[in-house]
């Protein structure tokens, strides 16, 4: 019933192989379309995806260097912080 195939990657233009096993998958799950990236593609694709906004390559987030609106004390943050709003410390956030 199948037999596998040579498909073009859409992103590296590089031939894959659209195996048996992996058609019957397709079919099983009810895709209809066939798949337009090579696994190596698809890979980074889902990586880049998942990257979550402000995280390095490692997965660590990003903080940014403040200083606390309330007491003046320098501490960092997860996210970039605006000038209109007041940004505090750990301590000054949890009193208020």
């Amino acid at each position: 019933m199948y037999s596998d195939k040579s498909l073009a990657c859409r992103d590296c233009q590089g031939e894959f192989i659209f195996t048996v096993g992996e058609q019957e998958f397709y079919a099983e799950k009810g895709f209809e379309n066939e798949p337009a990236r090579c696994p190596s593609c698809r890979s980074n694709r889902r990586q880049r995806s998942s990257g979550g906004g402000d995280r390095s390559e490692r997965g660590e987030r990003r903080m940014y260097t403040v200083t606390c609106s309330a007491c003046g004390v320098g501490t960092e943050v997860p996210f970039n912080p605006t000038s209109d709003r007041p940004v505090y410390c750990r301590s000054c956030f949890q009193n208020r």
